[in-house]
């Protein structure tokens, strides 16, 4: 089975408090964090219409912080699907409600594995790819995972030759004691 990609995107928005925000007025990164993995979790449910757990989150990067009293707004879309598993794109952008100014606050990708009522993994609905926007992300998507795995094979103790790395420590703010 396959769906279209829009039946399971969500946007939603939510004022900022003071509540949520640090000693410095801004927001808690911690706290946008959370609504991410709530905004994934709602569409990687949608779209395989299952209970979904986190399996992992693919690099945040807080490019523009967001202050009290703004608007955020979170759009999440499924980019790719595995066999039980989803790769939820989410964006952040805030707005402040006066003056109308929009900023990209942070991008990420979460990877959601659908579960039935005993926690077993089940197989999830592939996604149509209608676009070129929606090819781009799903091998985006395969790319990440194929840089991934390599990634941390290459580190594995058992497979990590010290002699490779050593000299790259030279230039950073490092002391190697052996």
């Amino acid at each position: 089975m396959f769906k279209n990609i829009k039946e399971s995107q969500i946007t939603i928005s939510e004022l900022m408090l003071p509540s949520h925000s640090n000693f410095s007025g801004k927001i808690h990164g911690g706290y946008i964090l959370n609504l991410m993995d709530q905004i994934a979790f709602a569409c990687a449910s949608k779209h395989s219409r299952n209970y979904c757990v986190t399996a992992s989150v693919n690099k945040v990067d807080f490019l523009n912080p967001i202050d009290v009293g703004e608007l955020v707004t979170l759009k999440a879309s499924v980019n790719y699907t595995g066999r039980t598993s989803m790769v939820i794109g989410v964006r952040v952008e805030s707005e402040n409600i006066q003056t109308g100014n929009k900023k990209h606050c942070n991008s990420s990708y979460f990877t959601m594995v659908a579960k039935d009522e005993t926690g077993k993994n089940v197989p999830v609905p592939g996604i149509i790819l209608d676009s070129e926007q929606s090819i781009r992300r799903f091998s985006r998507s395969i790319a990440r995972q194929a840089q991934a795995k390599k990634r941390s094979n290459s580190f594995k103790a058992s497979e990590f030759k010290i002699d490779d790395y050593i000299a790259l420590l030279k230039d950073h703010n490092a002391k190697v004691e052996l």
